[in-house]
């Protein structure tokens, strides 16, 4: 079973990351031959709630979506959530959590990077930070580029803004999946062999993390992701499998801000869809 043209149900907009504004990526998801998508921005919802009312009869059929970056006792965890009621007071608990967090960390990175480095911001550069709706360390580091203090987003990020660590101020994974699952949605584990950093994340270790997330109320994986070998690939379809969860694909697009296209996720749309990707389909809908 296939529908035909490309999937892709992890991308970001200016909500959070992106630089392509909610509008933006309706035109680009149609250009890439993208027939069935979701907006995943970090710790928001708000696409979610713009985009269904701009799509027309014939339109890439859509889902909400949202990516929250979570953390424990173990640590990190990207977990996404797929067909959830944008109004359900659960799902907006979460979000104002995990924004609550982002803005935080956004102040004592400012902080340590005065503290610590001595850099300065011209006040618009910050007014116009703090006026974004989930600003992240992509946000910084281009505005360090502009202010002179690093060469590029990525030096700035990695030479200073990751020097600075937080170890409470997170979003747990169990608060998140209750949250999706309340509002009616399905949670699923995003790039799941991809950790903090360039940890990667096999073996017994990826088994135990996802028998504790499953535990939570974990229902998918997403097997089919850029950057994936076939060797990744074949070792999350084995533990969808195992686990009897649900398989997604996303590239994790980002615009400008990554080097990833949309539809970058490793599928073969000419190949039949795999059994645990027909069922998300059918849970969510769509088929």
């Amino acid at each position: 079973m296939k529908l035909n043209g490309k999937i892709d149900l992890h991308m970001h907009t200016t909500v959070s990351d992106g630089t392509d504004s909610p509008q933006e990526i309706i035109a680009k998801v149609k250009d890439a031959g993208i027939v069935f998508f979701s907006v995943t921005d970090h710790d928001a919802i708000k696409g979610g709630k713009i985009i269904p009312p701009l799509l027309q009869e014939g339109d890439p059929l859509f889902i909400t979506g949202v990516e929250f970056s979570c953390k424990d006792e173990e640590g990190q965890y990207h977990i996404l959530g797929y067909n959830y009621d944008p109004d359900s007071p659960s799902i907006q608990e979460v979000v104002d959590l995990g924004h609550r967090y982002r803005m935080q960390k956004l102040q004592e990175r400012l902080d340590f990077l005065q503290n610590e480095f001595g850099f300065v911001f011209p006040k618009e550069e910050l007014e116009q930070l703090f006026s974004m709706d989930n600003p992240g360390k992509p946000h910084i580091g281009n505005m360090m580029v502009r202010c002179g203090y690093a060469e590029t987003k990525e030096k700035a990020i990695k030479e200073f803004i990751n020097k600075k660590r937080f170890l409470d101020e997170y979003v747990r994974p169990e608060e998140a999946i209750e949250g999706i699952l309340k509002a009616g949605g399905v949670p699923v584990l995003a790039h799941p062999a991809y950790g903090s950093g360039d940890q990667l994340i096999l073996g017994e270790v990826m088994d135990h993390r996802l028998r504790k997330l499953i535990g939570f109320g974990l229902e998918g994986i997403e097997a089919f992701y850029s950057g994936f070998s076939e060797k990744i690939h074949a070792s999350m379809m084995k533990f969808a499998e195992t686990y009897n969860l649900y398989v997604t694909a996303g590239s994790d697009y980002h615009g400008r801000n990554k080097i990833i296209s949309l539809a970058d996720n490793g599928m073969d749309e000419n190949e039949e869809y795999p059994e645990g990707m027909v069922r998300f389909m059918k849970r969510v809908g769509i088929i």
